[in-house]
């Protein structure tokens, strides 16, 4: 006899809990048990008791967790499954992050998918997100009004080079997250065929050096922080949106600031950010992919947070019942 998906599958205080498993997966507080689906914060947290992640993830949470806050940690390598209490659970590429899955869990001829955070366009930083049908799908919705059609990244890369081009003595700083969005960048800089230094914050710099270990190849890198005025004039720099630049402003009086998310197609947005150049780049998914990965999946739809109200009335007129989580803990905007 086939499970049902929410015998396999419940929402608990700390999250998404699989019974059968023991197991939570994005837990929002210390769990025995843990599948995390990527490395941002608000869904990789210090304290659990073992965890079940790609190789990259584990690396991203100990760099920005410490050592000691990750342990007991097992790695899966994507497309590889691994049975708990009879739970089959597998990691697929969910193209959010480097190392960033969707969880899915089997028993009994039930399939649930977790989506985590995830894109459905190329990214040359991470695998290309990968279908799954299920029973139960639990996505995310940031990015879940119609207004938000995000152009091709390669446009807006574009954008910058023109800008750079024709104000060729200033320097660019383009505000990016520091996990993902920063490195997507700086790779999508190089597709376009800048092949000049990209001066990074401490912060980038040290995650860098996590996805070029993993074969992201990101080129000449160099510390903002020990550039001179002569380097800085006519480069790119790519810090943390709002970041301290120490001497920054002496060296680069004048600088054009741009910013890369999904945010910056709302004007008022940039606005507020002084923003001068802003860039649509998201790592989330827009409203036409999240409407093709939810007519992929027949089955039952959960939302852990987000914009539900215009899914709700797409499903609506297909007849098909939409259940909004509401999760607390998970950040609409970092790394948008």
């Amino acid at each position: 006899m086939s499970l049902r998906p929410d015998q396999l599958l419940q929402v608990t205080p700390a999250g998404l809990y699989c019974p059968p498993a023991d197991l939570y997966v994005d837990p929002t507080r210390a769990v025995d048990r843990a599948v995390i689906t990527h490395g941002h914060s608000d869904h990789a947290r210090p304290g659990h008791g073992a965890v079940l992640a790609t190789q990259a993830t584990i690396d991203i949470m100990r760099l920005r967790l410490g050592q000691k806050a990750v342990v007991g940690a097992q790695a899966l390598a994507l497309g590889e499954a691994v049975t708990v209490d009879g739970v089959t659970v597998r990691l697929v590429p969910a193209g959010h992050i480097l190392g960033s899955a969707q969880a899915v869990l089997e028993k009994d001829g039930c399939r649930v998918v977790v989506s985590g955070d995830y894109k459905r366009r190329p990214d040359p930083t991470c695998e290309a997100f990968e279908p799954v049908a299920s029973d139960l799908f639990v996505t995310e919705a940031t990015f879940a009004l119609p207004v938000f059609r995000h152009p091709p990244d390669g446009d807006e890369i574009d954008r910058l080079l023109v800008s750079t081009r024709a104000f060729a003595d200033h320097c660019h700083v383009v505000g990016a997250y520091s996990l993902g969005k920063a490195q997507r960048v700086i790779a999508l800089l190089r597709r376009a065929g800048y092949d000049a230094p990209v001066y990074v914050h401490a912060a980038i710099e040290r995650m860098n050096e996590v996805y070029v270990r993993h074969g992201v190849d990101l080129g000449d890198l160099r510390p903002v922080e020990v550039a001179t005025a002569a380097d800085l004039a006519g480069a790119i720099v790519v810090a943390p949106p709002g970041a301290d630049l120490p001497g920054f402003a002496e060296k680069a009086p004048d600088p054009i600031v741009a910013m890369a998310s999904g945010w910056m197609g709302v004007r008022a947005r940039a606005r507020q950010r002084s923003v001068e150049l802003p860039l649509i780049i998201s790592d989330h998914a827009d409203w036409d992919e999240l409407i093709a990965t939810i007519d992929e999946n027949p089955g039952e739809l959960w939302i852990t947070h987000g914009r539900e109200d215009a899914l709700r009335r797409y499903l609506e007129v297909r007849d098909r019942p939409l259940r909004t989580l509401a999760l607390e803990g998970y950040d609409d905007e970092a790394g948008a």
